[in-house]
């Protein structure tokens, strides 16, 4: 570092906005040289520099330093000439922050640019010159130009030295502002006949540890006679100017007095060449001061003019001009983006910080102090952290689902009037976290299948939807296991995990189950999942796949059981009445009788809805006996289903007769003389097979009480056990929910009917083929339904 690097660490404080660190370096450094080590100053180690990508932020100022982040040190990335940055001000320095992500840091670095003797003091002129009467008394003096030396402070301009001067002295004011005004005073009264030329030399010289000087030549030519200088009304003017005055605004009047007459006396008014010369003009006659140029408060606050003041015989004056330049509100506010974020979970907490703005207003006072507002409606606030830091914050919670992005225009406006104020907008992602869980479009769902079908039918679909993005809204159907009449729900149905179709598994059997229900879960793809859950309830539509089943008459094949019908029956004699019943349902079950065949078609009929067998005219001494009826029973079914029953009624008004003439019916050919005998041995038989019977009933009755009373004091589940219901859910009239029934029949009751419920058989013939023609009245026998395979059974 060639040992010219003067390093101070101010204070520290570790609130990433007010933490600081200051440097001191001479300029005309070269590229790569150590500033210092930025890791070490601040107390933060390497690695934190890397992971949290330190940069350099300068604003919109050129860039004359560099951070390597490896090391954690400052170098110089361009040679800095203090001159041409900072010019007279001191002092000189380079402001910018240092900028470290995750978490977001900054620090304020200020680097001070001190000044070397590396510039020589100048004139603007080579050479002046003068013209001095010999009537100039001693004591005269003429004003030189001022020489301009670029560097400050000890380096800057020293003082002057004038050699070959018998006739004149230097002599040096120092003046408040610290400028140095120079002019030669006469001593020797001159002698234009002795010398009418002079040449003086003027050296400049400043105070740096090898000095450094500039030189300009004065010629002076003697006149004669001149001998009243013009003198300046006053030593200094102060004056005024608004930046943005037009050109030729008058800026103020010099006047200056010459007790000498005529053309001696005659003042002319000049500014000498200057920086600021090209900015201001003065009439040489009326020393009237113009603007003729256009002024910055920006770039200088103040300007400061020499006036000489001279007459036609070369003697002078000098004054000096301040003038100030007023600022007005003509710089809106500069935003510059230091960091942000293009994108947050929409699960951050409140006070998140999402951008870094750095706001400039080069105008001063109001003018330059700036507010800034963000636009309405949008869940963030900006907070000031400094007058020229601005941090855009989240002020509530975000909701992708609500806005999955926000425009945030930042306006920026300073207190001038008028106000002028500038914007940006930034675009912030809102980045989505699983916090919804899928919604099925409906509370419930309730599909039909009708029975009998193919395994694996697609029966119903379910929908949910999840409003989250992406992966979290990717929704998967799970069949919920539960039972079904004691059975795993997922062997009657299962769910494809992605389209929510459902589908059967086997074939559904109406009169096993006629519906059921289970739950369904959507599952989205989130980290943890979310779900939930809707409950879907088949219904299993019946088909006309059952037959009807006759319960009555009983069809057995070994007796003929025949209806008797006394002679005298009237017409609508009730004979008897089929019951049938289907355990399908609805129309499927709606049954109609239809008189097939008959011996004679003339005498019955069957009521096509109820199935009763009545006469439809007088019985008479001619009508046959026995009489066979064919009864056809069909169900409402598409296609319908049917059934046959054979109904044998007996004609006659006394068994005698009734048993001679099924006797021929059932055995036209095998007539036996010894009928007495086979009718008391089937008497003896029938009475024998009731008894066992009877005994056996009773025994069964007690096993299953013994049994039962066994079960209920275990402690093993009872599991009772019901008979089959044959239900007409629709009222059709075959059969009400549950019935055992008798059929009670009487000889001479010529309003006989059928009747439900817990009653006596009584006329029923039973003739046994196997018999010879014996007879057996049945009386008190008991009917129920038992068994699904047998439609009735007789206890």
């Amino acid at each position: 570092m060639d040992g010219r690097v003067l390093l101070f660490v101010s204070t520290l404080c570790f609130t990433a906005a007010d933490t600081q660190v200051s440097y001191s370096i001479p300029e005309e450094m070269e590229k790569g040289t150590l500033i210092g080590n930025i890791a070490r100053d601040l107390g933060l180690n390497v690695e934190r520099l890397k992971s949290g990508k330190a940069r350099i932020y300068t604003g919109n100022s050129e860039e004359f330093i560099e951070l390597k982040r490896e090391r954690g040190v400052l170098l110089i990335k361009e040679r800095i000439d203090r001159e041409s940055l900072c010019g007279q001000r001191m002092p000189c320095a380079l402001h910018f922050q240092m900028i470290l992500e995750n978490p977001m840091e900054f620090y304020t670095v200020t680097v001070e640019i001190t000044d070397i003797n590396d510039n020589s003091p100048k004139f603007q002129r080579s050479e002046m010159k003068y013209e001095i009467t010999e009537a100039a008394l001693p004591g005269a003096r003429f004003v030189l130009e001022k020489a301009v030396d670029d560097d400050v402070g000890v380096n800057g301009l020293n003082s002057y030295t004038l050699k070959s001067s018998d006739n004149f002295a230097l002599k040096t004011i120092n003046r408040g502002d610290g400028t140095k005004h120079v002019e030669i005073v006469l001593q020797k009264q001159l002698d234009r006949e002795e010398n009418e030329q002079m040449t003086l030399i003027l050296t400049a010289v400043d105070g740096g540890a090898s000095q450094l000087s500039g030189t300009m030549q004065i010629l002076i030519t003697v006149l004669d006679v001149n001998d009243n200088p013009p003198v300046c009304s006053k030593s200094e003017y102060k004056a005024n100017v608004v930046e943005n005055a037009a050109v030729g605004t008058v800026i103020t009047t010099i006047t200056a007095t010459d007790r000498d007459k005529g053309s001696n006396g005659k003042v002319s008014y000049s500014i000498p060449k200057s920086g600021a010369a090209g900015l201001f003009e003065i009439d040489a006659d009326r020393g009237l001061l113009t603007l003729s140029g256009n002024v910055d408060y920006e770039k200088n606050r103040f300007y400061e003019l020499d006036v000489h003041v001279s007459d036609q015989g070369g003697l002078s004056d000098a004054c000096k001009i301040i003038i100030e330049v007023t600022d007005v509100n003509d710089n809106p506010p500069i935003i510059n983006i230091m960091s942000k974020s293009n994108s947050v979970y929409e699960n951050v907490q409140p006070g998140t910080l999402v951008t870094m703005l750095n706001i400039q207003d080069t105008d001063s006072n109001k003018n330059g102090n700036v507010a800034c507002v963000l636009n309405e409606n949008i869940p963030f606030g900006i907070k000031s952290t400094t007058n020229t830091f601005f941090a855009v914050v989240t002020d509530s919670e975000l909701d992708r689902e609500m806005a999955a992005e926000y425009n945030i225009t930042v306006t920026c406006s300073d207190e001038g009037v008028p106000s002028l104020s500038s914007s940006v907008t930034l675009t912030l992602q809102i980045s989505d976290v699983n916090d919804n869980a899928p919604v099925f479009d409906k509370s419930s769902y309730e599909a039909y299948i009708v029975e009998n079908n193919t395994p694996g039918l697609s029966i119903f679909i379910v929908k949910a939807t999840d409003a989250d993005w992406n992966q979290n809204a990717r929704v998967s159907y799970i069949l919920e296991d539960s039972s079904v009449n004691g059975v795993s729900v997922s062997s009657y149905v299962s769910v494809s995990a992605d389209s929510g179709v459902i589908h059967a598994v086997r074939s559904l059997d109406y009169e096993q189950i006629k519906d059921f229900q289970f739950h369904v879960k959507a599952q989205d793809g989130g980290s943890p999942p979310l779900s939930s859950n809707v409950t879907v309830k088949i219904v299993i539509q019946d088909q006309n796949d059952n037959a009807p089943q006759v319960l009555y008459p009983v069809q057995t094949g070994g007796s003929v059981v025949a209806e008797m019908v006394p002679r005298s029956a009237d017409v609508g004699y009730l004979v008897t009445k089929v019951v049938a019943v289907d355990v399908d349902s609805g129309q499927n079950a709606w049954l109609s009788y239809k008189l097939q065949k008959a011996t004679d078609r003339a005498l019955f009929e069957v009521g096509l809805q109820n199935g009763e067998i009545r006469t439809i005219r007088q019985v008479t001494d001619k009508d046959a006996v026995k009489q066979r009826l064919t009864v056809f029973v069909e169900d409402n079914g598409q296609p319908s289903r049917s059934a046959t029953v054979i109904v044998n009624v007996a004609v006659a008004d006394s068994y005698p007769e009734v048993l001679s003439e099924f006797t021929d019916f059932t055995h036209d050919k095998e007539y036996n003389d010894n009928l007495t005998f086979y009718l008391v041995l089937a008497l003896a038989v029938v009475s024998f097979l009731f008894i066992t019977c009877l005994v056996v009933i009773i025994s069964v009755k007690i096993y299953r009480w013994k049994q039962s009373h066994i079960l209920y004091h275990s402690s093993l589940p009872v599991i009772p056990y019901y008979p089959p219901r044959y239900s007409d859910t629709l009222g059709t009239g075959t059969l009400p929910h549950v019935y055992n029934y008798e059929v009670c029949r009487t000889t001479n009751s010529r309003k006989s009917d059928c009747k439900f419920g817990t009653a006596d058989i009584q006329n029923v013939l039973i003739m046994d083929p196997s018999s010879t023609g014996t007879m057996q009245r049945i009386q008190s026998e008991k009917t129920i339904l038992d068994e699904p395979d047998s439609p009735l059974e007789v206890r």
